[in-house]
């Protein structure tokens, strides 16, 4: 009898042995081994699942030098120090609210036949069934909005390249995922890409766009590698080229992989990257909807927010709507790291609180310590302090605490964080990794370095307070773009909420 095992492909799992895991396997009689992706229970991986009629059984964190044990584990009752019972069972899955990560860590990443056979392409199919501006229509009532970081409604978005009347349009996909603690673009790519795939397609048949581009992180080997396959194995199939699924539709699909600048995140620098020029931010107008790649309407979107389509299509609007609250539609894969024992991928509607992911999902901090502070949303994002933990993932409630969601990642530090470093190394960041085209931004953030530094040393502090108060404005109302204008965020909640680390030191 062949035993089926899946074994991660996941570049977390990767890190962990999971190659090393796979090959032991391999090596044994009688063994069918799968890659797949992750399940997002980071601290047990490389989490092994073994097929069982009572379901896929999962082994982990798992090493090489336990496969011996685990076979013979497998041959008898599955009893085993590290067998975490049926996956689809774990209580840090069974509590999720998986849409768009459906199917990650289930399927085989490399197989169209898989993909269909747990749900694939019934939104493609409904897509083409329908007028083009019925999917736009059906886009904008789901009441998807952007899901890397700007939360823009992504109907609007489609709408405007949809009314344009051009000989050509372009779908892209930023998918130059840069945000610190950020890692859901990259495993849905590496364990689902044909849900991105999809997603690009129904988007290109809405809008009438003939061809898509995927600007993926350089650092990002496994993730360009699982897409390229994809597309091969789409095209193959029927589901991308110039005649998608016998409708007379064209479609096509490449991967370009980004240059390693975080500016290119911004949707503009993206472009300018893409048509093979220096990642420097556009002044806008024109909007991308209307003048994008190559001075053609493009629709610009995140990982994720392409990849929330499909289930949109194939379900109805009504159905993903009524998960959420307020304006904050669907649902979010968040994103837990930092100082937390329990790491991973969460995926829930929007109004779970922050205070049931720390310590629900995530069991509080690895060190034991209190929470001191939780930056949520990149670098750029605000720290959150512990009165704020029971506010719920909501675009406007985080707004209303001065936070916000952004792409849902969720960085932890305990209560030997140094705020003022922290703030410090907002501006650093920045100063590294500005495009240099507009003032406050290329200027701003080495002044802010150095101004915290005066702060620190007692160099007239209140002159130095009020200097930074007025650099950070600047910032916020001049920047070209996000990374100007957001670097002032945590430098502003760290002055707010936790003012007595910014207190005169000695400095050795």
């Amino acid at each position: 009898m062949i035993v089926r095992i899946y074994v991660p492909k996941d570049a977390t799992a990767l890190s962990l042995g999971a190659d090393e895991v796979a090959q032991a396997f391999a090596a044994a009689p009688g063994v069918e081994i799968v890659r797949n992706g992750s399940r997002g229970i980071l601290w047990l991986e490389p989490l092994v699942e073994v097929v069982t009629p009572a379901g896929r059984v999962g082994y982990g964190p798992v090493a090489a030098a336990d496969v011996p044990g685990i076979l013979a584990a497998i041959a008898k009752d599955g009893a085993h120090p590290l067998n975490v019972g049926v996956v689809d069972e774990h209580p840090w899955l069974k509590s999720q609210q998986r849409l768009t990560f459906a199917r990650v860590g289930i399927v085989d990443p490399a197989s169209v036949a898989d993909y269909v056979a747990h749900g694939g392409y019934a939104g493609l199919a409904k897509a083409l069934a329908m007028a083009p501006a019925d999917v736009v229509k059906a886009v904008t009532d789901s009441g998807l909005r952007g899901r890397g970081g700007a939360a823009f409604p992504t109907g609007i978005k489609w709408k405007t390249v949809h009314d344009q009347a051009a000989s050509q349009k372009y779908v892209t996909c930023n998918a130059d995922e840069g945000d610190s603690g950020t890692f859901a673009d990259r495993m849905l790519m590496e364990g689902d890409p044909l849900t991105l795939v999809e997603g690009m397609t129904i988007a290109g048949i809405a809008v009438g766009a003939t061809q898509g581009y995927i600007y993926c992180r350089v650092e990002y080997p496994e993730a360009i590698a699982a897409l390229r396959i994809a597309i091969a194995a789409a095209t193959a199939a029927g589901y991308l080229g110039g005649n998608v699924c016998g409708s007379g539709k064209r479609f096509e699909l490449d991967v370009r992989v980004a240059a390693g600048a975080y500016v290119c995140g911004e949707e503009t620098s993206m472009l300018e990257s893409l048509e093979g020029k220096r990642g420097e931010v556009r002044v806008r107008p024109p909007l991308p909807a209307i003048k994008g790649l190559f001075g053609c309407p493009t629709i610009v979107n995140n990982v994720i927010s392409l990849a929330s389509v499909p289930v949109i299509l194939a379900r109805g609007a009504d159905f993903y709507k009524n998960y959420g609250v307020g304006r904050s539609m669907g649902t979010l894969p968040m994103q837990l790291a930092g100082n937390l024992k329990r790491g991973g991928l969460v995926e829930r509607a929007f109004g779970v609180t922050l205070r049931e992911l720390l310590y629900d999902y995530g069991g509080g901090t690895v060190s034991g310590r209190p929470i001191k502070a939780v930056q949520v949303g990149g670098p750029l994002g605000a720290y959150v302090p512990p009165q704020h933990f029971d506010t719920p993932m909501d675009y406007e409630a985080f707004t209303a605490v001065g936070a916000l969601v952004g792409h849902g990642g969720i960085v932890v530090f305990d209560d030997t964080a140094d705020m003022a470093k922290l703030a410090r190394y907002a501006f650093e960041f920045c100063a590294i990794e500005s495009c240099g085209k507009c003032t406050p931004c290329r200027i701003g953030s080495t002044r802010g370095a150095n101004v915290i530094d005066g702060l620190l040393a007692g160099d007239r502090p209140d002159e130095q307070r009020r200097l930074l108060d007025d650099l950070c404005e600047t910032m916020i109302q001049g920047s070209l773009c996000g990374l100007g204008g957001m670097t002032p965020f945590p430098v502003q909640s760290a002055l707010k909420h936790f003012p007595d680390d910014f207190a005169p030191r000695h400095r050795h």
